[in-house]
């Protein structure tokens, strides 16, 4: 082979190099089938497609109010300009369990990493595969609306301090793995304990009102005890009515789940399992009953 033709041929192999990074970003070493399943668990879409503004899917989400300001999910959709496409997996999985981003900015709360540090690589890796398989959005990511001072990103640090532990879920070996899955799936996946829980001044997550209820949820109004305590949670449902409730959002009251958990229902626990369904229903009915009057502390 010539110099020239070789020439021609390596210049040939960079514009293709070059293309496949700026069109079609590697996907990660996971399996997208699966991610599929994960995505769907995690409530992603749920938080970064606006849907009633029609918007690409993980092109950005709707508002979320909170005390501290408006905020919005990204554009998570794998463009390599305005997404997250040019992440690596070492990226992806930093930002889902650590919550830092490439660029070592601190990711505020908003963004649940505080569950979704419990996820395991696996997951991670098979969830990172499918969005990377999904269609790019050159839709540009809306600013969040945060007032001074907590706009300010390294006082995240502080916070961190008080309110995350990071690293993936440990199964606790004196359960049966029904109970160990449907731990996982709550407090890593579904992460139903950002919802269900309240918060401390800081908007740190009071473990010691796990799942019983707040009532200033993510849209402002109150979001209910889902420990099985008879009175103020749900300790006076069947077994068939929480599995009902998380597969078809059918309420034990003939009512149909609306607003945030009808999405949660429609987009995300309905495409689970059975046994999955099972599984955290078995773990929720386990939790501590807390007896909690929405607006009044225990």
């Amino acid at each position: 082979m010539s110099r020239a033709v070789s020439a021609v041929w390596r210049i040939a192999a960079l514009a293709w190099s070059f293309c496949c990074v700026a069109l079609a970003p590697a996907v990660a070493d996971g399996d997208a089938k699966r991610g599929a399943y994960i995505f769907a668990a995690s409530g992603c879409d749920n938080c970064h497609t606006d849907r009633k503004a029609k918007t690409p899917p993980l092109s950005g989400g709707p508002a979320l109010k909170t005390p501290f300001g408006v905020f919005y999910g990204p554009n998570i959709s794998p463009h390599p300009e305005r997404g997250i496409g040019r992440w690596s997996d070492a990226d992806f999985v930093r930002a889902m369990r650590e919550g830092i981003a490439p660029s070592g900015a601190r990711y505020f709360p908003s963004f649940p990493f505080t569950s979704f540090t419990l996820m395991t690589d696996a997951d991670l890796r098979d969830l990172k595969a499918y969005i990377f398989s999904r269609p790019p959005s050159d839709r540009p990511s809306k600013p969040h609306e945060v007032s001074f001072p907590f706009n300010l990103r390294f006082l995240q640090v502080f916070w961190r301090w008080f309110n995350f532990t990071p690293g993936p879920f440990a199964a606790d070996r004196s359960k049966p793995p029904e109970w160990n899955r449907g731990a996982y799936l709550a407090n890593a996946l579904v992460h139903c304990g950002e919802c269900h829980t309240s918060r401390n001044r800081m908007g740190g997550l009071d473990r010691a009102m796990w799942f019983a209820g707040t009532a200033d949820g993510p849209v402002g109004g109150p979001i209910p005890n889902i420990t099985p305590e008879p009175v103020t949670g749900i300790g006076k449902w069947s077994e068939d009515d929480l599995e009902n409730y998380l597969s078809f959002g059918i309420h034990p009251s003939g009512d149909v789940a609306g607003g945030l958990m009808g999405e949660v229902v429609e987009f995300g626990t309905s495409k689970l399992a059975n046994d999955d369904i099972k599984a955290i229903k078995t773990y929720v009915r386990s939790l501590p009953p807390i007896r909690h009057e929405l607006g009044k502390r225990r």
